[in-house]
């Protein structure tokens, strides 16, 4: 646990009692602060109780009397589409509003540090796809090549609920936009951007307010080291705003889709391999296409910017390859989960927007794609030219018709639940097919998330093949 620190004595309002939300009270304790915890389900609030922790009504008036701080869950919405009425409250009252990653940041780098001849540093994952299998990516890469880490964030453990890092540890955090708009410290040593894809775009008021939220991650904490996605026109922004100059080798720009210009650090991929760049020569490359724990081109772009924030941190391109080459991938994300018959048969549950889904539909050559769900902001008309590998479409969720509908160009067959989509793709798939769970929209409508999705798949699917 990373104990709070700045506050002790002092009364912290906790709004949200999920994950983030007992893991910043309980350091928040552990630092001497005196947490006020609120969630507006009952549940939440019996779950809070029986740890001992104090319950204070926010809702009521005079409830910020004395308080120094609001600190917020994820999920709870403190601007748009409308401030919940407790942010509203907290904020017409004057009492700054936080997060668990603000006030991680914010402790962190205190006690012992002093000691050390090599401080922990944090290396902090953000983007619209694959910010977690690229978090996941460095933190093994770096364990395969000896060095101390913890996974934590968005994945793994809450940040508050790591150990407190030793000497050389590194830190690998992997951030949503929900966490870095309203974390009040942002100070990572390395700074990573995926990529942007509209998402989310309700919460943060359109796609503007989106790419806000993940650029704080690098204006605010201005990092050493900033890894930068640039196949879209927002990342390539981004790096030009953080470079002082064409060469400036502070910025690694990362691309899928072959190689970069110019005379800066760069790594890219194109056609399977990866190869990096200095000083426009290149300097290192890795094969990446035997490596099953990483499919298809998005997961190369993944590849590259792990790379590149692994080489940042001092390692060598033959130690990175190594921990590649080890890497068996994140569950519900392109997770070969069989292979029979000469079908293979993976679990991309975690394909939640279009453009991830899209990723994942070009990763495979014959697919039978299983989606369909809760549909998103925009529909699915950013789909059309793009599922030229999928052979059919198996469609669940409780408005399966209109999802089968929308996907114009393809043939469909509704199925409504995935037992029956499962089995009417297996009946149907011959070898050299991928059966492919890449749903394109979110969970629900038929689940609690994307997790219990891709566990049914994977279930359905084990119990036909016995």
């Amino acid at each position: 646990m990373i104990p709070v620190s700045g506050f002790a004595g002092q009364r912290v309002a906790v709004l949200g009692l999920g994950r983030s939300g007992l893991s910043a009270a309980r350091s928040l304790a552990a630092g001497g602060a005196r947490p006020l915890l609120w969630d507006d389900s009952p549940e939440a609030r019996a779950r809070a109780e029986a740890e001992g922790l104090p319950l204070h009504d926010l809702s009521s008036a005079g409830a910020f009397e004395g308080v120094a701080r609001l600190v917020l869950s994820p999920g709870i919405p403190h601007l748009y589409p409308a401030p919940h009425p407790v942010v509203a409250a907290a904020v017409a009252a004057g009492i700054p509003v936080d997060n668990d990653v603000g006030l991680f940041f914010a402790s962190l780098g205190r006690g012992d540090w002093d000691g050390f001849d090599t401080p922990p540093r944090v290396v902090a994952v953000t983007g619209s796809n694959g910010k977690s299998t690229t978090a996941a990516l460095i933190h093994h890469v770096l364990g395969e090549a000896g060095r101390p880490a913890q996974l934590a964030g968005n994945i793994g453990r809450g940040v508050l609920d790591i150990d407190p890092p030793g000497e050389a540890e590194v830190i690998v955090l992997e951030l949503s936009s929900y966490q870095t708009e309203l974390a009040r410290a942002l100070t990572p040593d390395i700074a990573v951007f995926t990529n942007l894809t509209p998402d989310h775009l309700e919460r943060h008021g359109g796609l503007g307010g989106y790419f806000a939220a993940k650029r704080r991650l690098f204006a605010e904490g201005g990092p050493d080291r900033a890894v930068i996605g640039v196949d879209e026109p927002e990342g390539r922004f981004l790096a030009g705003q953080l470079a002082e100059a064409p060469g400036d080798d502070r910025v690694i720009r990362v691309s899928g889709e072959g190689k970069l210009a110019g005379p800066g650090w760069s790594v890219c991929a194109r056609k399977g391999f990866l190869a990096e760049w200095r000083k426009a020569r290149q300097v290192a490359s890795v094969d990446l296409r035997g490596i099953k724990g990483l499919p298809g081109a998005h997961n190369h772009q993944n590849a590259c910017a792990a790379y590149a924030a692994a080489r940042a941190l001092g390692l060598g391109p033959r130690q990175i390859e190594a921990g590649f080459a080890s890497f068996a991938g994140l569950p519900h994300r392109s997770q070969v989960i069989a292979e029979a018959g000469g079908v293979t048969y993976v679990n991309d549950s975690k394909a939640t927007n279009i453009d991830s889904a899209a990723r994942a539909l070009g990763a495979f050559p014959r697919i039978r794609w299983i989606c369909g769900g809760l549909e998103k902001t925009g529909g699915l008309s950013a789909l059309e030219g793009r599922m030229g590998a999928v052979v059919k479409a198996y469609v669940i969720g409780r408005e399966a018709e209109r999802f089968a509908v929308a996907l114009r160009g393809v043939d469909t067959e509704v199925c409504s639940v995935m037992g029956r989509a499962v089995e009417r793709a297996m009946e149907e798939a011959e070898p050299g097919d991928t059966v492919l769970l890449a749903p394109a929209a979110a969970s629900f409508d038929q689940y609690d998330n994307f997790e219990q999705r891709g566990e049914d798949f994977i279930a359905e699917v084990r119990a036909r093949l016995g």
